[in-house]
């Protein structure tokens, strides 16, 4: 029998004295949060100790408001995530201090905590109190269909083209806007809250507020409109202040131009504004938006989030928002209409530029390439074009730095591959996006643009010259080019690496691919279309939630969800909701199919998973008992036959409609599982009916599939397609007697097509996960460890940098999607072995289970939890098995070393396992 040995590594600690130190405070998921949406926040801390075992037994919390003080004197508790505050209600609007200390298992006090702050949000009648929504032009003198869905097949009708034809143009022209004040006294305090749609950038005396991009969140402003706060303090002084506001379209009036896949408006672009001065004599001052602010066209004559932007510095008005600046030149702005959708502060953090990314290599394309690459893309090529290889596909845009004549013209295409030539392609990803920039000549000048972004790895500058260059033109001298890589900015919580290069380089790539899809939504692409597909939410739900905290903008994803739910409980397959996919009838299957609207259901289950908050699954459980109620409407004698299906399976024909797995099969098995979810969430919410009808059904529902698709025969479901046996083992369909046929079965489907998966988008997560439960890890890693198509390898042999549509990346519209990424899963859950128990979520016990497989050597992993970081470091050399693990303050673990039925149960702290 082995024989294991225990180790605890911290071996020389000081006994007389264990630290323990409370940090990072949250509240409502934020660290100082300037806008709590709640009366009843939720609070958490993470705890220090220098000693193995550390529990936290009690704790004391206080908070301060400027008035009031309420001390929650000692509790007996281990909670130190999700704590309520349980005294009297804190109030709209109030600002208030928190700090909290803590008690060990030895009853020993920690220290108190740093203060930490936090702001509840207005409530929205006194927020739109005074204050009115602005601009140049109303929405009905502009002639704009307001909030008009159309439905796919109606874009290119005449009747369509019409309505956008008659539109006035400056309805889509960005414009600034400008309101100065001027006060003598002393400021304690002051704050902004902003709304500027579709987005703007905000400043004061010159400056810029924040580092947002793309601000606020996009949404369906028909129902739900983000404002962001600001704590603007320090930015202020005495004697004149201006507020300066930059105004563009983005999704909240895509009107088009040059390429797009859509176009909505829900208004000419529109500033909401009110800001909050506290005096140090006790009195106040508001500033709002009013018919007394000023505005006038910007420099960027040109912008849609679809078809890209140009600016012409010349136009620029020095100091147009700083004091001293003379706007009599320019305009009164008028009243507009309010968008139809409710104020709501914007939670979680926000889209910022991430990273600056310089230029790897540059090609000077020839007269006879710039001739050729013309007729390919249709577009005449400037012969000083320079293609710049920026060595990472992204997403965002290029930042130029550029030295010449006013009037100079540069024009820019990124793009994600290139021509033969080695010209930029932008064929398969929407065409034309360009940016334009005409040069101030008021030397070195620095741009990006504001309000398109664009997924890309290459970037051709056209009527530029590098400093290098010969310059018989007279072109302007390209000085310095970046990427900025743009994506939402919630932290990212996790490490992976181990010793097959292949697994290595596949996390990066979907890392990659879900940072540039990581929006204020995220969506299918970041180029062709920049869409909320739902789908990726769910059956990438844990790779989300692995590697990135998202604990504060999950609630904003399931509110676009919310959002989008139409009046028959139907959730679409996008959200938001811009555009239908549809025909005469309504919608199509690319507008309402169960895999992509059940992540209305399946998604609050993963999150509660990671955080322990219930509160996505009570909140909105009449509106998912709506959508399964929708879906019984549907259902032909429980089956349903409508959907995509396993979208983008793999054979030997063209990615796109299910071809291995009957479309049936994949929409039945999901409306069953949707009816377990729902019974589950009837007994979590206390409905007791609810839970007896849905389970019943259930029943009925996977009694139905087995009996039409399960050939007991063969012992397989529908046509014995990994995507059918994988989903029926996975979901608790088959009939236990049956399971381990249908497995067998599955792994003899595998090994027949070369130890090669046939999944698509939907089938690859259970298939995935069927493996991993079921003891069959080592042919995952078979399945995985190659550098053939269809495989992970395949795209990085390719060049990939971010995860592709397709296996092979020449054979698909986009070379940066993440719907294909759960393997980053099985990396964490399984490799790692880091995982939580569904009847404990949250992450507080934990469960640490490493596969050992194939001929991995060591695996290395992290995963920031609510309450610390939990790490894992395995190794094996021979017959030696080490592994190093790292539990967070406050939780628990059951490890399960490698062949091993019964776990070593620790408390937190770091420990040692080895194995001869």
């Amino acid at each position: 029998m082995k024989k294991y040995f225990f180790l605890l590594s911290l071996l020389s600690f000081s006994i007389a004295s264990h630290a323990l130190e409370v940090t990072k405070l949250t509240c409502e998921f934020q660290t100082s949060p300037l806008a709590v949406n709640t009366l009843h926040p939720c609070f958490g801390w993470q705890m220090i100790s220098d000693k193995n075992g550390t529990m936290q037994a009690a704790y004391e919390l206080e908070i301060k408001g400027e008035n009031s003080e309420w001390n929650s004197k000692k509790i007996n508790s281990d909670k130190s995530q999700l704590v309520k505050c349980s005294g009297n209600q804190l109030k709209s609007g109030e600002k208030y201090s928190w700090r909290v200390r803590v008690w060990n298992e030895d009853n020993e006090a920690s220290k108190w905590s740093d203060w930490s702050e936090f702001r509840i949000s207005p409530l929205t009648p006194f927020l739109e109190e005074r204050a009115k929504w602005i601009g140049a032009i109303r929405s009905d003198s502009a002639r704009i269909p307001v909030g008009k869905r159309f439905l796919s097949w109606e874009m290119g009708t005449p009747e369509y083209k019409a309505v956008w034809k008659n539109i006035d143009s400056v309805s889509r022209k960005s414009i600034v806007l400008r309101k100065s004040f001027t006060t003598t006294r002393k400021i304690q305090e002051a704050t902004t809250y902003i709304c500027g749609l579709g987005h703007y950038e905000f400043s004061i005396n010159g400056k810029k507020v924040g580092d947002s991009e793309f601000a606020p969140f996009w949404s369906d402003y028909d129902k739900t409109v983000y404002y962001n706060t600001f704590d603007i303090t320090k930015l202020l002084q005495k004697g004149e202040n201006v507020f300066g506001v930059l105004l563009g379209n983005g999704f909240y009036n895509a009107q088009g131009g040059r390429y797009s896949k859509l176009k909505v408006t829900f208004g000419a672009p529109t500033l909401f504004f009110k800001t909050m001065i506290r005096y140090s004599d006790n009195t106040t001052e508001e500033i709002v938006s009013d018919k007394n602010w000023k505005y006038d066209f910007s420099p960027i004559t040109f912008n849609d989030i679809y078809g890209g932007e140009d600016y012409d510095a010349r136009l620029e008005q020095k100091g147009w928002n700083m004091p001293g600046f003379n706007d009599s030149k320019w305009k009164s702005v008028v009243i507009q209409d309010s968008p139809k959708g409710e104020l709501a502060p914007q939670q979680g953090n926000p889209v910022k530029i991430m990273e600056r990314i310089g230029m790897k290599t540059v090609k000077h394309l020839t007269p006879q390439e710039c001739d050729s690459a013309s007729k390919i893309t249709k577009r005449k090529v400037d012969c000083s074009a320079l293609v710049f290889d920026m060595v990472q596909n992204l997403s965002g845009f290029p930042e130029i730095t550029v030295n010449g004549k006013k009037g100079d013209h540069l024009t820019l295409i990124v793009s994600e591959s290139v021509t033969p030539e080695g010209a930029a392609d932008q064929r398969q990803t929407g065409r034309p996006h360009i940016y334009n920039y005409t040069l101030s000549g008021n030397g070195d000048e620095t741009w990006h643009p504001r309000f398109s972004y664009y997924g890309f790895h290459y970037i051709q500058v056209e009527g530029a010259v590098l400093k290098t260059d010969k310059n018989p033109r007279k072109f302007p001298v390209l000085k310095d080019i970046k990427s900025c890589f743009v994506y939402n900015s919630s932290p990212q919580v996790s490490t992976f690496e181990c010793s097959n290069d292949i697994f290595n380089k596949t996390h990066v790539l979907i890392e990659k691919a879900v940072e540039s899809n990581m929006q204020a939504i995220f969506t299918d692409c970041p180029q062709r279309e920049k869409l909320g597909w739902l789908e990726e939410v769910h059956l990438n739900g844990p790779v989300l939630m692995y590697n990135y905290n998202l604990s504060a903008f999950m609630p904003k994803v399931m509110q676009d969800i919310l959002d989008a739910q139409q009046p028959n409980g139907m959730i679409p397959t996008i959200a938001p909701m811009y555009n239908i996919f549809g025909n005469k009838n309504g919608f199509d299957e690319f507008g309402d199919s169960p895999e992509w609207g059940s992540t209305f259901l399946i998604m609050p289950k993963m999150y509660r998973d990671f955080y322990g908050d219930s509160s996505l699954i009570v909140n909105h459980y009449q509106q998912m008992r709506r959508y399964v109620d929708y879906l019984t409407t549907r259902a032909d004698k429980n089956i349903l036959s409508f959907g995509l299906g396993d979208w983008y399976d793999y054979g030997d024909f063209k990615a796109g409609y299910s071809r291995n797995t009957p479309v049936p099969f994949v929409a039945t098995a999901y409306y069953f599982y949707d009816l377990k979810l729902i019974s589950n969430y009837a007994a979590m919410v206390g409905n007791e009916y609810d839970k007896q009808y849905y389970s019943q059904l259930a029943e009925k529902v996977r009694q139905t599939i087995n009996t039409k698709f399960f050939n007991r025969e063969t012992n397989e479901y529908g046509t014995g397609s990994q995507t059918a046996n994988s989903m029926a083992v996975y979901m608790n369909i088959v009939e236990p007697e049956n399971k381990q046929a249908v497995l067998n079965n599955l792994v003899k489907d595998i090994k027949a097509h070369g130890n090669r998966l046939t999944t698509g988008d939907i089938g690859n997560r259970y298939l995935f996960r069927t493996l991993a439960t079921n003891n069959l890890n080592d042919l995952m890693y078979t399945m995985q460890n190659h550098y053939d198509a269809p495989g992970y390898g395949f795209q990085l042999k390719f060049g990939a940098t971010t995860l592709a549509e397709q296996w092979d990346p020449r054979r698909g519209a986009s070379w940066n999607h993440f719907m294909m990424g759960q393997i980053d899963e099985w990396f964490f859950r399984s490799l790692a072995g880091i995982q939580t128990e569904p009847d404990k979520p949250g992450f507080q016990h934990l469960v640490i289970r490493p596969e050992v497989v194939g001929n991995l050597k060591y695996v290395k992993a992290s995963h920031e939890t609510l309450y610390g970081i939990v790490s894992v470091d395995w190794k094996r050399d021979g017959n030696n098995f080490t592994l190093n693990v790292s539990i967070p303050v406050n939780c628990t673990a059951d490890i399960y070393l490698p062949g091993e039925k019964e776990p070593k149960i620790v408390k937190s702290g770091n420990y040692s396992f080895t194995a001869p």
